[in-house]
């Protein structure tokens, strides 16, 4: 759907007072790579956990830049300050809405993506009034699962959909629970633990035959896969600029026109009445530029990040027996890597402690749970993993600035730091062919 851009703000030039020059504004990501590649030291870490969180990208710190100096109005006043800054924030609807499909007016900015999955489901429930019924999956995000506790306790029946063993939803599972009255249905586009993407047009589609409500987290695949509201037949997505080299801090929920939420912040009105508080104006600029620059590089940087992904599957199969995925081998995040040793599961967070001391950065799954190190994912549990196979994931999320050089030297360490830990390699070939699904357990 095309979406008109609002005109650009007219901002002074005394506001650019964190930024000497203005070169990253028009610069593209292969270009800032290559220059970052050059600076960097041959000893320099390697981020690959850019599921957690993404660096910012130096053309949306550039749009930030103003905000934080002279262009600092509130965008809720009427004069020039005040509209310099409003035209920012509608600027920034703008692009992200245009990310997803979406109409401008239907983009309702929080402060992360967490608030928008809460805004979601507890403004749906209040606003239904009368007993409420959300129907959502076992492998969803804290920030869905908490908010499903919250409802519970409150009264409103909470129903998880299981899933098979590469953690997709069956729609018949959901046509069961469709038979009876539901409130909403709130299933995530893509997987932060193990990268498997859902069927959501599928599901949604099938969810609005009955006319009930759906949502949908998308704060893993936001500016990572192609979304569009319309053809996805979503009601509600959630969205978090830090997840797309955006600013942390910041997040939007998408709601279709005529539905109908009751608000959880209440206060001055902003946002369509749905989140009062003074807009964070620079990190909602930052998120803006975060999606267009997203949108228009996702294809380019889907397939070259799945490139990286397939050759260290093919790496890793070729020298060890025992390695094996987690997820759907084919629908799946394109940077997006979960994987153990069978057998050597007990040894993943030395192992991931030993390849931070190596300057590279992985983890065992979602940041927002790593309090619970050294317990089984529930994730991974609710796919069908024993407590064993469960403690022993080891995941890789790439981004828009790793490279290829990068890619080899992990593949160099993990070998190295492998190989000290007992693991025995072996060399058999592998076509070059194979692909993810030969590794799947």
């Amino acid at each position: 759907m095309a979406v008109s851009m609002a005109s650009s703000p007219s901002i002074p030039d005394e506001a650019f007072v964190f930024l000497g020059a203005q070169s990253a504004r028009r610069t593209g990501a292969a270009r800032l790579r290559q220059a970052a590649e050059k600076e960097k030291p041959m000893n320099s870490r390697i981020y690959f956990d850019h599921s957690a969180t993404t660096p910012l990208d130096a053309r949306v710190l550039h749009t930030m830049a103003p905000f934080f100096g002279g262009a600092f109005g509130n965008p809720s006043s009427l004069h020039h300050e005040g509209r310099v800054a409003r035209e920012a924030v509608e600027k920034a609807r703008a692009q992200i809405a245009a990310l997803i499909g979406a109409e401008a007016e239907e983009i309702v900015f929080t402060a992360s993506g967490t608030e928008a999955d809460n805004l979601a489901l507890i403004g749906a429930v209040r606003a239904s009034g009368m007993p409420a019924h959300i129907v959502t999956t076992a492998i969803e995000h804290a920030a869905i699962l908490e908010t499903c506790r919250f409802l519970g306790q409150q009264g409103t029946k909470i129903t998880h959909l299981p899933v098979d063993a590469a953690g997709v939803v069956r729609t018949e599972s959901l046509l069961r629970e469709l038979q009876s009255n539901v409130t909403l249905v709130s299933i995530m586009t893509a997987n932060n633990v193990v990268g498997t993407i859902e069927p959501i047009e599928e599901l949604a589609y099938l969810t609005k035959l009955h006319g009930v409500l759906f949502h949908s987290d998308a704060v893993q695949a936001g500016g990572k896969i192609p979304l569009d509201v319309n053809r996805l037949h979503v009601d509600l997505l959630s969205l978090s600029a830090h997840k797309l080299h955006g600013p942390k801090g910041v997040g939007a929920l998408y709601v279709r026109k005529g539905v109908k939420l009751s608000p959880i912040i209440f206060g001055g009105g902003q946002e369509r009445g749905l989140r009062s508080a003074t807009e964070n104006v620079a990190g909602i600029a930052g998120f803006g530029a975060a999606a267009e620059i997203a949108r228009r590089e996702l294809e380019s940087e889907s397939a070259r990040l799945a490139k990286y992904r397939e050759h260290i599957v093919r790496e890793l199969a070729r020298q060890f027996p025992n390695f094996y995925i987690f997820g759907h081998p084919l629908h799946r995040l394109p940077g997006h890597l979960s994987f153990g040793f069978r057998g050597q599961e007990h040894r993943c967070g030395r192992m991931i402690s030993a390849l931070d001391a190596a300057g590279v950065a992985v983890s065992a799954g979602s940041a927002c749970s790593a309090h619970h190190a050294g317990e089984p994912s529930p994730v991974l549990l609710a796919m069908g993993y024993d407590a064993e196979r469960a403690r022993g994931l080891l995941r890789l999320s790439l981004g828009r600035f790793n490279t290829e050089q990068e890619v080899e030297r992990f593949l160099e360490i993990l070998l190295r730091t492998i190989s000290s830990r007992g693991l025995e390699s072996h060399s058999r070939p592998i076509a070059a062919a194979e692909s993810l699904a030969a590794a799947v357990v």
